[in-house]
């Protein structure tokens, strides 16, 4: 899922995601790319039912790769601006 939370998911979104993420466990493989930290996604989840299912289903199983706090689209943004 690319992008993942850059926007504040709707209730008929995390529903969506949730069906998804059901469907998919222990069947495929899914990968979130985002500009977010991994302890921020509950909330931004709304922090609800949903939020706490979704998150189960993520962090079970799960390999993180961390990429570190350099966010390239600021540097980039401050290569054209300079």
């Amino acid at each position: 899922m690319d992008e993942w939370l850059l926007d504040e998911p709707t209730e008929s979104t995390r529903s969506m995601q949730l069906e998804l993420l059901e469907r998919r466990y222990d069947q495929a493989s899914t990968v979130f790319c985002t500009q977010y930290a991994q302890k921020d996604w509950h909330q931004r989840l709304g922090s609800g039912v949903h939020a706490d299912a979704i998150m189960d289903r993520i962090v079970n199983n799960t390999i993180w790769v961390e990429t570190g706090g350099h966010n390239m689209r600021e540097h980039t943004a401050g290569q054209i601006t300079a």
